[in-house]
């Protein structure tokens, strides 16, 4: 599993176009976000840069949730 943190997201929209962004780079993918916590979960085939930069391409930077 890979979590995120992407502090761009403040909305439902914000939250649907991550899912969207990861779901296009890994269909399989199991995404969950935690628009409280800033926190995106995946659990797929897609590595942490992939979708770090997917996430970047749509407007949400995203870095490792650790720390």
């Amino acid at each position: 599993m890979i979590e995120l943190r992407v502090d761009g997201m403040t909305c439902d929209h914000c939250v649907s176009a991550v899912t969207r962004a990861v779901k296009a780079a890994d269909p399989e993918a199991d995404v969950r976000v935690d628009l409280e916590t800033k926190r995106v979960r995946v659990e797929g085939r897609s590595s942490a840069d992939d979708l770090e930069r997917v996430l970047a391409e749509a407007g949400y930077p995203a870095l490792p949730a650790g720390g």
